[in-house]
């Protein structure tokens, strides 16, 4: 069974799977700076996955196979994304001088307490953290675990596209491992930042302080909502109305009568989620948001959000210190950087 975050051999392609498309990215180290090797995004047939569940297999496993052979990666050893949404993670108190052994067998034993399905049917990893408790002889120990069913599905898709699954990691982590290398291009002082991520039918803030996220809240609001609206004012198909929104050749009217109520929308939907983070935290305010996902670009979205919610509001970009080989595309990378959040985070494992 593939085991959560167990330490990867070396050379690992990220495959990011989300409803709209497949992402894979190859990062290597060049005197001590990491490179972009490799990366491909290619769309998926629309209801392929839905709300983070893969129902058509096989399409997803044609797009990850498209991908990598655009990218051309170098190996065929990858890692995968668990949505965080179908993880339950705890952090528990064991003692601290227990082997790995011990600590799984007592892990299996009270797992019960812990996880609200079967054991045999769950996929389960745990790692000591390094927090110093009051009492030295005991270490708080964080617990990952998902049905097993949730793995096999992705892994499945990765074997279907001639990928080795090596690690499964899950989505809140990845984008811990993606915001450190970029973090520090963040202004002096930013502490507590959220990622605002709008994909196609899910919005996710995640609310990361000391480059750990501390909350993650999804909302079913995105993108779809402005290619519907686009569908329905000038009688287009779904995906007529998909390209158009991306080329922007749309009337006169799409921006007063479409593309602005939608991003007013996006403003209330990332101001509720903010006002249920400051109710349920002692925090009361942010120092900065990160704009991801593949609706992040849309033009003036940045602006109006840091206009109406006041805080700072930029496009994150996990690649501003990178270096990039010859055959990426470094126009296009750099459009595609706030959906590649996730498939950096993953390609990062290979240098645990």
């Amino acid at each position: 069974m593939l085991r959560f975050n167990r330490k990867p051999s070396k050379g690992l392609v990220g495959v990011d799977i989300s409803s709209t498309s497949v992402k894979v990215l190859e990062l290597s180290v060049k005197s001590g700076r990491y490179w972009v090797e490799s990366y491909a995004l290619v769309p998926l047939p629309e209801g392929s996955v839905v709300e983070k569940n893969i129902l058509n297999p096989e399409a997803v496993g044609d797009s990850l196979e498209r991908a990598i052979n655009l990218a051309n990666t170098q190996t065929s050893n990858a890692a995968l994304a668990i949505p965080t949404s179908l993880v339950i993670s705890k952090t528990i108190e064991m003692d601290a001088d227990m082997t790995n052994e011990e600590r799984e067998v007592q892990i299996r034993m009270d797992a019960e307490q812990y996880i609200p399905f079967p054991l045999d049917e769950a996929s389960l990893d745990f790692e000591v953290l390094p927090d110093r408790l009051s009492n030295p002889n005991r270490v708080n120990v964080l617990l990952v675990a998902t049905r097993i069913e949730n793995v096999e599905a992705r892994s499945e898709v990765l074997e279907l596209a001639g990928l080795t699954p090596k690690v499964a990691d899950v989505e809140s982590f990845t984008l811990e491992n993606a915001f450190k290398v970029f973090s520090d291009t963040l202004p002096m002082g930013v502490k507590t930042v959220g990622i605002l991520d709008i994909g196609h039918s899910m919005t996710t803030l995640s609310v990361m302080q000391n480059n750990k996220v501390i909350y993650t809240r999804e909302q079913v609001f995105g993108g779809k909502q402005l290619t519907q609206e686009i569908q329905n004012r000038y009688g287009l198909s779904f995906e007529e109305a998909g390209r158009a929104k991306k080329t922007r050749a749309l009337p006169d009217d799409y921006d007063i009568e479409v593309l602005e109520p939608f991003l007013d929308a996006v403003v209330q939907q990332a101001a509720r989620s903010l006002q249920f983070f400051f109710s349920s935290s002692q925090f009361n305010e942010i120092d900065h948001i990160l704009l991801a996902g593949g609706n992040a670009n849309i033009p003036g979205l940045a602006k109006l959000l840091q206009q109406k919610l006041g805080y700072r509001v930029t496009i994150a970009n996990p690649f501003l210190q990178m270096g990039f080989s010859p055959q990426i595309d470094i126009k296009k990378i750099e459009n595609d950087a706030s959906s590649l959040l996730v498939a950096c985070g993953l390609a990062l494992r290979s240098f645990d």
